[in-house]
């Protein structure tokens, strides 16, 4: 890889760091689509790993825990301690498991959305390509967070809902169902749009 690439994809992982840092900090961390709200948090990292590659797809998923654990110790919820091993909601305190839930999923969105990319790209076109990592991606980090909620936190999670546990696994089902499979596609949408014009910079322009 040629220096000039290097500082362009050096430049473009800052620029994406910037943005996952503004959107937590923001109102659109969420972007309300009828009666849901979906995360945008995990679009950066997509594209990260899209165009970076796994490893550096990885590290901002890092950044994405990182924030998401911020965000739930700083501005809780009757849910935060799923995420924050920092915070008590009614008699009930995260642990290890919360740190396990607010990074591990975010750091195997951006893994497996570049890992995906790469082992596909030689296969089938680019725009197809970016859609089955952006989709592989999102539904990576949906559906190992619920299950790490539903296995480290199952009881108090329905509990502090005010659910019976015996039908927290519906709901959590649901939650895939719905969020999550409209955040992928709209990961899907924005991520070929981006990804394909930086895509032509990275190939074709010599400045960045």
């Amino acid at each position: 890889m040629n220096k000039t690439k290097t500082q362009k994809m050096t430049k473009i992982f800052s620029m994406l760091l910037a943005i996952e840092i503004i959107l937590v900090m923001t109102p659109l961390v969420y972007l309300p689509i009828g009666v849901l709200s979906i995360t945008t948090m995990h679009i950066p990292v997509i594209i990260s790993g899209i165009l970076l590659g796994k490893k550096e797809g990885a590290a901002l998923g890092f950044v994405f825990g990182l924030t998401s654990m911020i965000r739930a110790t700083l501005q809780p919820s009757v849910t935060s301690f799923c995420f924050s091993p920092f915070i008590t909601i009614g008699g009930i305190s995260g642990n290890y498991a919360s740190v396990l839930i607010a990074f591990l999923p975010r750091i195997l969105l951006g893994f497996v959305s570049g890992f995906i990319y790469e082992n596909m790209i030689h296969k089938f076109n680019n725009k197809i390509t970016i859609i089955v990592s952006s989709l592989a991606g999102t539904l990576t980090n949906t559906i190992l967070v619920l299950l790490g909620i539903y296995i480290f936190f199952g009881q108090a999670y329905a509990s502090v809902l005010g659910m019976a546990y015996e039908t927290l696994i519906v709901a959590l089902l649901m939650v895939v169902a719905s969020n999550g499979i409209i955040e992928a596609i709209v990961a899907s949408v924005v991520c070929v749009l981006v990804c394909q014009g930086a895509h032509y910079v990275l190939r074709i322009k010599t400045e960045f």
